[in-house]
C-alpha cells in the first residue's frame, strides 16, 4: 500500500534518517538520558516488568532495530520487526541476527490474526497521516494477541508539526486514546508522560502507553 508518507520514507529522506539515527547501545542510552533524563530501558521496565521473557513482540517501523535490541538486553528473545526501508532492514539484521526482520508496511501487516503477544511502535505513528491512522490501528489490533504498546509524541489533540522543511510528514496526538476509540476492545492499562529536557524540545512531551485486549 503506497501513500505519500510511505513513498517519502522509502526514498532518500528515509535513508538519511537511518544514517542520522544509527547508534550503538551506549549511544542510544546516552541519547535518552540527554533528552528525557532516563534510559529507554528504564521506561520499558515500568511497562513490561510483569511480561514473561517468552513474550513475542512485533515492532512496526523498527528501522535499524535499536528498540528490539533494547528488548534483547531486557531478556526477551521472540522478536520480529518490519520497516519500509530495505537499507534499515539490512542494518537491523546485522544488529539482531536472532530477530526476524522484514520489509513491509504497517498499513498491511503480512501476519495472521493474533500472531504476536505485543505489537508496538516507537516514534512511528507520528509519521502516519491522519487519514491512514485508523487502518493502521486496526492492523495493529488484529495482529496483537494481548497488548498494543507505544511511545509517541503527545498532544491532547492531533496536530501537525513541520518536519525538516516538509509538510504532511509529522504529527503529535493522544495515540492511546485514538487507538482505543478505533479499537474498542483495547483498554488502557497504563500511560506515562515523559517531558523533553533539552532546550530545543522544551515544552514537548512524549507518552508511553500500554493497551490490553479485553477478554
Amino acid at each position: 500500500m503506497h501513500t505519500p508518507q510511505t513513498d517519502f520514507w522509502q526514498g532518500a529522506f528515509g535513508d538519511d534518517y537511518t544514517q542520522r539515527n544509527s547508534r550503538s547501545a551506549d549511544e542510544w542510552d546516552a541519547f535518552y538520558i540527554a533528552n528525557y533524563g532516563v534510559t529507554k530501558l528504564e521506561m520499558n521496565r515500568r511497562f513490561l516488568s510483569d511480561v514473561p521473557a517468552d513474550t513475542s513482540f512485533l515492532e512496526i517501523g523498527c528501522n535499524t532495530g535499536l528498540q528490539l535490541q533494547g528488548l534483547t538486553r531486557m531478556g526477551f528473545r521472540s522478536l520480529t520487526g518490519i520497516d519500509l526501508q530495505a537499507y534499515a532492514g539490512r542494518l537491523a539484521k546485522q544488529l539482531l541476527p536472532g530477530a526476524k526482520i522484514a520489509c513491509a508496511s504497517g498499513l498491511a501487516l503480512p501476519f495472521g490474526d493474533a500472531s504476536f503477544d505485543v505489537v508496538f511502535t516507537s516514534g512511528v505513528l507520528i509519521h502516519v497521516a491522519p487519514a491512514d491512522l485508523n487502518g493502521m490501528f486496526l492492523e495493529m489490533a488484529r495482529c496483537a494477541r494481548r497488548y498494543v504498546w507505544g511511545f509517541e509524541y503527545f498532544a491532547a489533540e492531533l496536530s501537525e508539526i513541520p518536519y525538516r522543511g516538509h509538510a504532511g510528514y509529522l504529527w503529535k496526538g493522544d495515540y492511546s486514546r485514538l487507538l482505543s476509540e478505533t479499537c474498542p476492545d483495547l483498554q488502557l492499562v497504563r500511560r506515562e508522560i515523559f517531558p523533553h529536557t533539552t532546550d530545543s524540545e522544551k515544552g514537548n512531551v512524549d507518552a508511553m502507553y500500554l493497551l490490553e485486549k479485553r477478554r
